[in-house]
């Protein structure tokens, strides 16, 4: 199956954004005439396989004689001429006279390039070098080049692919540093990013006439872009997305992404998927395209592990295929029949639909996922969630003394982030919690009627408020929102009228936040920071609500888990 996401459904035309962005690296690749290496920053990767199949791009750069530079030395593959790595420190063996780089601004990847070009030259090797920054170029990686004697050798350009979308309600703007930059080492420029993707977004969509944002970041996103649109202004009578709706992450929980999902697809041992290679990685697909992870993927955990909710798919998909086969093939399409089996002879049963290899993945996965949730680890994980939700604190040095002063800088980057604080008074957590109903008791996550189904019993407070935004607006909780980390801003934008109140903006919903032809309107929720798969699921369950006036899309700098999120802040002492 393709990495690549079905956005046929979408509520937005994605597909127009994603062919725009593949026809521009396309235009790239072949505006440079001959054969060539094509050397990919490594975080790049994922970004491009989203939006590119690896076969049609494989095909333009055998068509075109070019060489792929892909990967790493490890997965190191040979096929109709085509090598494929990442970009690393080492040396680039190549008979080509002209390499092209596609990276991100980074000032450690700008010393990989001029260290390549600097061995390059001490064996005489004569190529001319083409740079392409995703999305924007910096001043400060130029300026790296110039300091190596290098920058007069290369041809720079930009490759403005400021948005991916990851699903048909889920954009990225692949900043997986953004949080980092920000808050640690107080570099904004992921801010001016992320408006001018969502401007860019205006460009093709129409104006976003309501904006409102909570948090520091947020709200100077949204003043960015304030000052994008009087600068270039989009029509402000082609409204397609009625709201946009700022978060900047507050804290984060989460026990959504067991599995390590990055760019629609999931890398696993082979052995989990029924493939006896030791040692071996299998990349498995994981997004819309997909129909029984789509009709999966909102599921909480205790569910997905359950072999109920298997049985159910099984019957759904054999509803498909036509009560003859299934006689023929020894079958029982029975609802009660299938429910009593266990995952074992569920596995049997799939093996005989021949016609639909997903079954078996799914059924593998939810194994999996069974082991791994019954594990000491993930049991004492979930236990320590449900202490920080009821407020306990920890010491620091408790801290030190459970991971080791190693992680002292670590532990210094979380501070400085807001994401580890001193409790120096009383918090404001417990009426924040109560105000805003952040724990629900007796949830029932097969059935759920709220929210807190996707953290069994909590609901995730960034998704709390974008439900109050756009049921009732902020105003009724503003006093909340004060208690809560940064400012909190909102904006009428068709005429740069800003308001002291959400009473001013549609929250409830009207008839008038309909657009043509009677279909919802539409609202942007950014996170800032990252977001996780629960929390997506919690906003396409409040979309999915009767009597919902909006479609829900989210914009994110990152999807992110604990592990990834804390990931960025690790520092290796020594």
């Amino acid at each position: 199956m393709a990495q690549i996401p079905n956005l046929d459904n979408a509520p937005l035309n994605f597909t127009s954004l994603r062919d725009q962005s593949q026809k521009e690296l396309i235009n790239i690749l072949k505006n440079i005439r001959g054969r060539k290496c094509l050397v990919i920053d490594p975080k790049l990767g994922g970004s491009i396989s989203s939006i590119v199949q690896t076969s049609l791009l494989k095909a333009i750069l055998n068509s075109s004689c070019y060489f792929f530079w892909f990967v790493s030395p490890e997965a190191k593959k040979q096929e109709h001429g085509v090598e494929l790595r990442h970009l690393t420190a080492d040396p680039i063996q190549t008979e080509c006279t002209k390499v092209v780089y596609l990276v991100r601004s980074q000032i450690d990847l700008m010393k990989f390039i001029c260290s390549h070009i600097h061995n390059d030259i001490s064996k005489g090797l004569q190529r001319e070098y083409f740079v392409y920054f995703v999305p924007r170029r910096a001043v400060v990686c130029e300026k790296i080049l110039e300091e190596e004697k290098v920058h007069h050798l290369l041809n720079i350009g930009e490759y403005p692919l400021y948005a991916i979308p990851l699903d048909e309600d889920v954009l990225s703007f692949e900043l997986d540093l953004a949080y980092k930059d920000c808050l640690v080492d107080g570099d904004t420029t992921s801010l001016w990013h992320i408006a001018k993707a969502i401007h860019e977004l205006e460009f093709s969509f129409g104006l976003i006439p309501n904006v409102r944002a909570k948090g520091k970041a947020s709200v100077r996103v949204a003043d960015i872009l304030n000052r994008m649109q009087a600068e270039e202004p989009v029509n402000a009578s082609d409204v397609t997305v009625q709201h946009f709706c700022s978060l900047s992450k507050i804290f984060i929980q989460n026990r959504s992404q067991l599995l390590r999902i990055n760019n629609g697809a999931v890398e696993l041992d082979s052995s989990i998927m029924g493939v006896q290679q030791d040692g071996k990685k299998i990349k498995v697909p994981l997004n819309s395209s997909d129909k029984l992870f789509k009709e999966t993927r909102d599921l909480n955990f205790e569910v997905v592990v359950q072999v109920r909710p298997l049985a159910a798919i099984c019957i759904v998909t054999a509803g498909s295929t036509s009560k003859s086969n299934l006689h023929e093939a020894g079958l029982h399409g029975d609802v009660n029949y299938l429910q009593s089996q266990t995952v074992s002879e569920l596995k049997d049963f799939v093996r005989k639909l021949n016609s639909l290899p997903e079954m078996t993945r799914h059924i593998n996965l939810a194994q999996h996922l069974s082991t791994y949730t019954s594990k000491p680890a993930f049991l004492g994980r979930l236990d320590m969630e449900h202490t920080i939700v009821e407020a306990q604190s920890y010491d620091m040095r408790e801290l030190l003394h459970s991971y080791g002063f190693e992680h002292m800088a670590t532990l210094n980057n979380l501070e400085k982030a807001g994401l580890l604080k001193k409790q120096e008074s009383k918090g404001n957590w417990l009426t924040v919690k109560r105000a805003l109903q952040l724990v629900v008791d007796d949830t029932d996550t097969a059935n759920p009627n709220d929210i807190s189904y996707v953290f069994s019993g909590y609901a995730p407070l960034s998704i709390r408020l974008v439900q109050h935004a756009i049921r009732s607006g902020w105003r009724p909780i503003e006093d909340i929102l004060k208690l809560l980390p940064g400012p909190h801003s909102e904006t009428k934008r068709s005429g740069f009228a800003s308001s002291p109140s959400f009473d001013s903006l549609p929250g409830a919903p009207h008839t008038a936040d309909k657009v043509g032809g009677g279909r919802r309107s539409l609202v942007l929720v950014v996170f800032i920071g990252g977001v996780t798969f629960a929390e997506i699921s919690a906003l396409r369950f409040l979309s999915a609500q009767e009597g919902m006036a909006y479609d829900l899309v989210v914009g994110t700098t990152k999807i992110v888990s604990g592990h990834t999120l804390t990931e960025a802040f690790v520092e290796n002492l020594g």
